[in-house]
C-alpha cells in the first residue's frame, strides 16, 4: 500500500499540472477561469513593461556615466581638427599654438587674400 510521500514521488510533472488545474476549477469555478487568466495576462504585461523601463533607465545611466568619464569631448576634438586643417591649408604652422592663436592667424591669413 502506498502512503503520502510515496504517492507524491510517483506523480510526474504533467500530472501535477492536471491536479493544479482541477483544484483551480474546484476553487473558482469554470466561469471564473477566463477572468483569472485575463488578470494574470495583464499582470505579466505590466511586469514586462516595468522590466523594460528599468532596463532603459540602466542603459541611460551607463551611457551618462560613460560620457562623464571621457576626458575630452568629441566636439572639442572636431573643432581642433577643423582649425588644424584650415591652418595647414593656409600654410600656417600649428605646432604649440592654442585654438585662439590658430583662429587669429587664420583670420589674418584670410584677410590678406
Amino acid at each position: 500500500m502506498l502512503f503520502g510521500n510515496e504517492i507524491l514521488q510517483i506523480i510526474g510533472g504533467t500530472e501535477w499540472i492536471w491536479i493544479i488545474l482541477f483544484v483551480v476549477v474546484l476553487l473558482f469555478g469554470a466561469k471564473k477561469i477566463p477572468e483569472i487568466a485575463k488578470a494574470l495576462g495583464r499582470a505579466r504585461g505590466e511586469f514586462e513593461k516595468g522590466k523594460q523601463e528599468i532596463e532603459k533607465e540602466i542603459k541611460e545611466a551607463e551611457k551618462e556615466a560613460k560620457e562623464a568619464t571621457q576626458p575630452v569631448s568629441k566636439k572639442e576634438d572636431t573643432e581642433r581638427e577643423k582649425l588644424v586643417k584650415a591652418a595647414t591649408a593656409l600654410g600656417i604652422s600649428t605646432y604649440g599654438k592654442s585654438d585662439e592663436q590658430l583662429r587669429e592667424e587664420i583670420r589674418t591669413a584670410l584677410l590678406k587674400k
